[in-house]
Order: C-alpha cells, then sequence, then structure tokens
C-alpha cells in the first residue's frame, strides 16, 4: 500500500507540472484511477503491471504538453524498485 501511495504522490507532482488550466482535469483523473486499482484483483494484473501503466501513461501526458522526460525520472525510481 506504501508504494501505491508514493506512485500516487509521484503523479500529483507530475500533474504540477502541467498547464493551469489542465491540472484539474488530470488530477481528477489520476484520483479515479488510484481508486478504481484499490478493487483490482491482485492475482489477474500484477501490481507492478498498473505501475508501469502509471509511468507510461504519466510520459504520454508529459510528451503531450512538451515537458521533459526527465521530470519523470523519481516517479520512474518508485515505480521500478
Amino acid at each position: 500500500m506504501k508504494k501505491v501511495l508514493k506512485v500516487y504522490g509521484g503523479v500529483l507532482r507530475l500533474v504540477r507540472l502541467l498547464p493551469a488550466d489542465t491540472r484539474p482535469y488530470y488530477a481528477k483523473y489520476a484520483r479515479e484511477n488510484f481508486v478504481n486499482y484499490r478493487e483490482v484483483d491482485v492475482s489477474e494484473t500484477p501490481l507492478d503491471e498498473l505501475y508501469q501503466r502509471a509511468y507510461n501513461h504519466s510520459l504520454w501526458v508529459l510528451k503531450k504538453y512538451s515537458i521533459d522526460e526527465s521530470a519523470a525520472k523519481k516517479m520512474k525510481e518508485i515505480c521500478f524498485e
């Protein structure tokens, strides 16, 4: 559970780098996804796969708004430790 909270915190830190008018949307999107992840059956979908998905989606959003991928370095460390 502690790692999940770290990943969520990492996503929210990345949301702060986005343009101001997009932050509420992505913060809400992240919150809804992490709430849904609580209901995932770990035997069917390993947590590592969910961390990978969160990291990849974060990179996609950063690229969409032309923010350097290096901003997600800490997120990568958390997801793949």
